[in-house]
């Protein structure tokens, strides 16, 4: 039996239940994987500063993200195709972030629907918008997440093309997989897996089936994906979309500063710094190394989120130390539902929570606010 410890446990625990398109999907990067292995190993350079003979009692991880309450500058980042990596699986991650008292963000190419989710929990969530070149299907899809009651939008502005991948490619991975003989053997060496699909008849993307013109079920699915990101994606979309939208607004994929500048001018909430998790442009920044740069030029005008290889409550830490307000969680959470369902995204974030604050007290803060470049060393 495995004794879970670490983010790293979830995953081993991942890989050997989860059949490898699947996991292969949320575990790489794209092209080299460069970017996506820098996100990680460029935390490694951030030295902490530890602190003795401080009070570090009554800590407190409590927190406030763009103006909604969090038990910790958590939030789980949107991430396509969960309900593949465990049956229900959006369902059972918005569960376990709504007992735990952080927000979690829909996936526009999620397996459960908005309407799947709203329907099972009981707090708002948010949810991440793609933006399409079938702009109806696009108003449509902003007036269901507004009559789901989701508390925020998040407009992923960093796929107008689609990255290099190459496991999804060898893996025979599309939208929706292509049948083979090498999917057939990876899908059944892994029973427990799907015995637990054969328990819910969610299989497709819910928001998108039945949905968008022209796609009646998946075999009708793979061309209208393939040819729906739209390249022409500019900021007269973001207003666009702000105004339809009327809510809490965060734009996701801001690497540069100067896209920070314009996305600070276009009166949204926040912006996350990311790299969609190495999967787009390969030899990009880290997330993490972009991250001062960014804060240096907008911090003062609006909330700087962060989202890219935290794999631990140190590197949460990190990241708050360098100016952002809050972080993301992906596939750190993503293995905890792949090993254990809605107990390994609850385990997940246990994890997360103890080491942030076990690195707190060791540097000597008692108050998650309270962090600050002070905490590291220059």
């Amino acid at each position: 039996m495995t004794v879970v410890c670490e983010i790293k446990d979830l995953q081993k625990l991942a890989k050997a239940r989860v059949p490898r398109m699947f996991y292969d999907y949320a575990d790489s990067g794209s092209w080299t994987e460069s970017t996506y292995k820098a996100n990680q190993s460029d935390f490694n350079e951030i030295k902490l500063r530890q602190r003795v003979a401080v009070d570090i009692t009554d800590r407190s991880l409590e927190t406030h993200i763009i103006g909604q309450s969090a038990t910790m500058p958590v939030a789980l980042a949107p991430v396509g195709l969960m309900g593949m990596q465990h049956a229900d699986g959006e369902i059972k991650a918005a569960k376990a972030a709504e007992k735990f008292g952080v927000p979690f963000t829909l996936s526009t190419m999620s397996i459960c629907s908005i309407e799947d989710v709203a329907e099972n929990t009981n707090q708002p969530f948010w949810f991440q918008l793609y933006v399409m070149r079938d702009r109806d299907f696009i108003g449509r899809l902003i007036d269901r997440a507004k009559a789901a009651n989701c508390s925020a939008l998040v407009l992923t502005l960093d796929l107008q093309i689609l990255g290099q991948r190459h496991k999804d490619i060898r893996n025979g991975l599309g939208a929706p997989p292509k049948p083979s003989l090498n999917s057939a053997i990876q899908i059944l060496s892994r029973p427990r897996w799907c015995l637990n699909m054969l328990t819910t008849r969610r299989h497709h993307f819910g928001n998108i089936v039945g949905h968008a013109k022209g796609v009646g079920d998946l075999s009708s699915l793979s061309s209208w994906t393939a040819e729906q990101f739209d390249p022409k994606l500019s900021w007269d979309d973001v207003e666009w979309i702000r105004k339809r939208w009327g809510g809490k607004l965060i734009l996701k994929g801001i690497l540069d500063p100067e896209d920070a500048k314009m996305a600070a001018r276009t009166g949204v909430d926040a912006i996350i710094v990311s790299n969609h998790g190495g999967r787009q442009l390969d030899g990009a920044q880290s997330s993490i190394a972009a991250l001062p740069a960014i804060v240096d030029a907008v911090g003062s005008n609006i909330e700087v989120h962060f989202d890219g290889g935290i794999r631990s409550g140190q590197d949460v830490l990190k990241a708050l130390c360098l100016g952002a307000k809050s972080t993301y969680i992906g596939r750190a959470y993503i293995y905890g539902l792949g090993a254990k369902g809605e107990a390994g995204v609850t385990d997940a974030l246990n994890i997360i929570q103890t080491e942030l604050d076990t690195t707190m007290a060791l540097c000597g803060e008692r108050l998650v606010s309270n962090l600050g470049t002070h905490n590291l060393l220059s």
